[in-house]
């Protein structure tokens, strides 16, 4: 896999391939980013997600199964010795108000609940690096709160650049385990958006949405505000910015963007902005374009995704061997965790 180009990556190493009997229970799932990448790994899914576009997509794309229910601390959920997820990231995120508990989309109690009931082996979750600011306070809470259920608590700040995902993109990773577990080392190299765009970032096709003269009168307003040195218009021969609901799909100045050979601007298509997330090509989404951007945009990167069940796949072959944890080891955050 590591002689080969980024779109054969994508397409050829996230095949789901359920080798197990265990399932991983995959709450707030999306469109099934993170699943994918466990499924890829050799894992069987069960993933729990209240849109019905998602839920749409991710059964027509993964081997698992996904209910469609808004989650509580008391959703049912089935045995699994894996706990996996992405808890709103709204309330923590700066374009969500950074309202933290105060927010009623948060998930934090609803994944404590589950690991609390479920007691899994390990389990994981994904968000945004906003938690460190407003809501650090309520962070340590939840982390407190799961470390008490009698594991250890590492988090840390991750790129999925750095895991084969040709975009910047810093989310914090908060992993519960019995001791020994090893978040996966970055990859050698890293893929740039040329690579995996190809030639569809020079073609203008007939469902493409060229910027007007008036939007890129505005856009030029929105960078000189901001401060930026360089426009934010996607840059081939360099990993893409953070893609985002908003900069995928909102009419803003900070939208994702390709300069055509002609000087014209257009918007990333749905499949390109796959890409950028690392989706592979064969896999197809649901529901309205607005919709598919949102899944997208609010996707774990598959490949990244994958890392990290290859790192979980390896606690969890080692654990036979893994020494009795010291009490003490689980009375608080070890380093180098985040909390």
């Amino acid at each position: 896999m590591e002689q080969m180009s980024y779109v054969e990556r994508i397409n050829a190493g996230l095949e789901p391939n359920p080798r197990t009997e265990s399932v991983v229970v995959d709450l707030f799932a999306g469109c099934g980013g993170l699943a994918l990448g466990f499924e890829a790994q050799g894992y069987a899914t069960h993933g729990f997600e209240m849109d019905e576009d998602c839920c749409e997509t991710y059964r027509r794309n993964l081997s698992g199964q996904c209910s469609q229910v808004y989650l509580t601390p008391e959703t049912e959920l089935p045995p699994a010795n894996v706990v996996i997820g992405g808890p709103p990231c709204q309330p923590f995120s700066v374009g969500g108000n950074q309202l933290g508990r105060r927010d009623d989309r948060d998930g934090f109690p609803t994944f404590i609940s589950a690991v609390k009931r479920l007691k899994p082996d390990i389990w994981l979750f994904e968000n945004v690096r906003g938690m460190f600011y407003r809501n650090r306070s309520y962070m340590e809470q939840v982390t407190d709160s799961l470390r008490g259920l009698g594991y250890i608590v590492d988090a840390r700040l991750l790129n999925a650049v750095d895991y084969g995902v040709p975009q910047n993109r810093e989310r914090l990773v908060v992993v519960g385990h019995r001791g020994g577990f090893r978040f996966p080392q970055p990859l050698t190299r890293r893929f740039t958006a040329g690579e995996a765009l190809g030639e569809s970032a020079f073609a203008c096709p007939p469902n493409a949405k060229i910027l007007t003269e008036s939007m890129d009168a505005y856009v030029a307003r929105y960078e000189r505000a901001s401060k930026c040195v360089r426009p934010r218009d996607l840059h081939l021969n360099r990993p893409a910015r953070t893609l985002t609901c908003r900069n995928l799909a909102g009419a803003t100045g900070d939208m994702q963007r390709v300069r055509l050979p002609d000087g014209r601007r257009r918007r990333l298509l749905v499949r390109e902005a796959a890409r950028l997330q690392s989706f592979p090509d064969w896999f197809a989404f649901y529901g309205s374009e607005g919709s598919q951007f949102n899944q997208i945009g609010n996707a774990v990167p598959p490949m990244f995704a994958f890392a990290l069940a290859a790192a979980v796949r390896s606690y969890l072959d080692g654990m036979g061997e893994a020494a009795e944890v010291p009490a003490e080891m689980l009375a608080g955050p070890r380093q180098p965790s985040l909390f």
